[in-house]
């Protein structure tokens, strides 16, 4: 299975986005992640549908939409049109998670569920059948900047074994949160597929020399 780098745009410069979606093209990224929030789910709030929409009329890249909003089954159709390519919602939002994966499936979008850090593997060991990828949190949700939550290993870990467990050689395991170039080959090692990088890839001196070299230590 590839690796993905998957910046989070939440970092970016939403002033000069077109100019922010050109540099991660050059650059090599896989997918670009979005997050959003809806101020209650988490304290934060970003953006929602429209941006969406806008981001899909410049790129290529897929769009790696992640819910972080209280009611995910309510909105799902709306990032579907708007052009999302992934879309994850969260196990502790979400009141029917079998039915709005397959949903999602349904409509050709790859499908993903999302724990907190808090939220045990277990808690989704059975939606495995259902999701294309399982995003696991290594930070609290809601900002970005936070250090990597060091226990996330074990989890990382422990849903690599329920993929073999389930014959899911084809599960993406995807990781947001404190990721960096420090940390991302031997989160690759232990089988991270998909990085999510925000603050550590757009707040750097050369955010392309930056992805560029997190690609190369995940090879």
């Amino acid at each position: 299975m590839n690796k993905l780098i998957a910046p989070s745009i939440l970092s970016s410069d939403f002033m000069n986005i077109e100019s922010e979606i050109r540099m991660l093209e050059k650059a090599g990224a896989d997918i670009i992640h979005c997050d959003v929030m809806d101020g209650h789910f988490v304290p934060n709030l970003t953006f929602g549908p429209p941006i969406i929409k806008q981001l899909k009329a410049i790129t290529s890249l897929p769009l790696d939409v992640h819910l972080m909003i209280s009611n995910p089954e309510e909105t799902l159709d709306q990032y579907i049109d708007a052009g999302a390519d992934w879309l994850s919602f969260h196990y502790e939002a979400a009141v029917h998670p079998r039915q709005s994966l397959e949903y999602i499936k349904s409509k050709g979008v790859k499908a993903g569920i999302v724990i907190k850090p808090e939220t045990p593997i277990v808690a989704v060991r059975e939606l495995i059948p259902y999701c294309d990828f399982i995003l696991l949190m290594s930070v609290n949700p809601g900002f970005g900047g936070q250090s990597y939550i060091l226990r996330t290993n074990d989890k990382i870990k422990e849903l690599n074994e329920l993929k073999k467990t389930f014959k899911r050689e084809d599960l993406i395991i995807e990781v947001d949160g404190g990721i960096n170039a420090d940390n991302i080959s031997s989160l690759s090692e232990l089988g991270v597929d998909a990085f999510v990088a925000g603050s550590a890839i757009f707040h750097t001196e050369n955010p392309v020399e930056t992805i560029k070299k997190m690609k190369n230590l995940i090879k």
